[in-house]
């Protein structure tokens, strides 16, 4: 019994280290640019210069077939007691962040404004509006300038690239805290992120799509205005 316990241990701690080596050589520059071309991950975007020195910068997109004025309406909503994320709100609100996802436009929420703060949760850092121009681009900086958060969208055709990257300051100062960093909270965040730039593609194809759906016409009602 007690090789097979050691048996298992080692074979686990292998693992393990096999995983911790794996995904710096071969997954880690997928998990930054998920979805992302490597132009839009190279390419420079408004809000670059709110931490030029970023330890580490992850630049993932998705394309939504729609306008970026269905686009927009779900981006300037987001945050906490607002619209949310639309990731996993169980998560989210696991720190306490009260995250609530939307499934419609919130009015009262559509007027955001450069210099607005938005808190994380009720006792959680803030992000301020740094950039905001309507249909084009949106960027947050957090109250300590470590984290700059910007959306991009770019038309193509019937098309929008939503493109989301982040910039952040340097891991911690150990070896422990950039070990984190690097095999919890860069998968982590994939996983967050992925889920929410498929859930703004889906509210906004699906509103958009409704918006364009003509009204069916019952029968027996002419087809026109004559």
């Amino acid at each position: 019994m007690g090789m097979t316990v050691r048996t298992l241990a080692g074979t686990g701690l292998l693992g393990a280290g096999l995983a911790a080596l794996a995904y710096p050589l071969l997954l880690r520059r997928w998990c930054l640019t998920w979805g992302a071309t490597e132009e839009e991950a190279a390419r420079a975007l408004p809000g670059d210069d709110l931490l030029p020195d970023a330890g580490l910068v992850a630049t993932r997109a998705v394309t939504v077939g729609a306008p970026p004025s269905a686009i927009w309406p779900w981006l300037v909503q987001m945050g906490s007691g607002r619209g949310g994320a639309y990731t996993y709100d169980w998560i989210e609100n696991l720190f306490g962040l009260d995250m609530h996802s939307a499934e419609e436009i919130l009015p009262q929420f559509q007027d955001l404004k450069a210099g607005d703060t938005l808190p994380l949760g009720g006792a959680g850092p803030t992000m301020r509006a740094e950039i905001v121009e309507p249909e084009r681009t949106l960027a947050f900086r957090s109250g300590d300038g470590d984290w700059v958060w910007t959306f991009v969208l770019v038309p193509q055709g019937d098309t929008t690239r939503l493109i989301s990257r982040n910039r952040i300051s340097a891991p911690g100062p150990t070896p422990f805290d950039r070990l984190v960093n690097l095999l919890v909270m860069e998968p982590g965040s994939l996983v967050m992120e992925r889920k929410m730039l498929l859930g703004i593609k889906s509210r906004a194809e699906r509103r958009s799509h409704a918006v364009e759906r003509p009204r069916p016409i019952p029968a027996g009602e002419p087809a026109g205005n004559d």
